[in-house]
């Protein structure tokens, strides 16, 4: 041997010479960095397309909450359309009633009969609206749908209604308007 001295790439190129399917280390780490390079590739890739995605369905949602508050507005706007369209034959009625009472052939007997005929008519398409009538004599008064008004002594039992001075109405159990109610109480006797 000579006492020359071994440069390391004497050394790799001699391993290489030895072993020529192992690969030399330069060229180990190109293609380490040449593999990175294609996976931060593909990870740019594939990072751009969820970005897309999610801007698509942001995108989405806007157009979905736009519609919706275009629907709600709608419904606000025509949510009473069904129930002028039921009233509408009411106010014919009331219409063709007053001109029948400008006639001279008018009875007060044929007017009165028109009269309770667009009034069944009305409360006809109240109830078909949920609206309905608190007309409560005899029942037990209840704060929530009646209204005292007074209180009467009264032979019967205490804290019942025992005259309604104005009807109240619900709309789909709701209060609209409280009853107007005379109270019984006890009699002193």
């Amino acid at each position: 041997m000579t006492d020359k001295p071994v440069d390391q790439d004497d050394m790799t190129q001699g391993m290489n010479e030895e072993n020529p399917e192992q690969p030399a280390e330069g060229e180990v780490e190109q293609g380490a960095q040449g593999e990175e390079a294609s996976e931060v590739e593909e990870l740019k890739a594939k990072l751009a397309e969820k970005e897309e995605e999610v801007l698509r369905i942001a995108a989405e949602m806007q157009n979905l909450r736009h519609r919706a508050e275009r629907d709600v507005e709608s419904a606000r706007k025509f949510a009473l359309e069904r129930f002028v369209e039921g009233l509408l034959p009411v106010v014919d009625s009331l219409e063709l009633g007053i001109e029948a009472a400008d006639n001279e052939n008018a009875t007060l007997e044929k007017i009165k009969e028109g009269d309770e005929m667009t009034l069944k008519m009305l409360i006809q398409t109240l109830e078909k609206f949920g609206v309905k009538a608190v007309h409560p004599i005899g029942e037990r008064f209840n704060p929530e749908h009646h209204q005292a008004i007074s209180m009467q002594p009264h032979d019967g039992d205490p804290d019942h209604v025992v005259d309604v001075m104005q009807k109240g109405y619900l709309l789909k159990d709701r209060v609209v308007r409280p009853a107007m109610v005379v109270v019984s109480k006890p009699n002193q006797d």
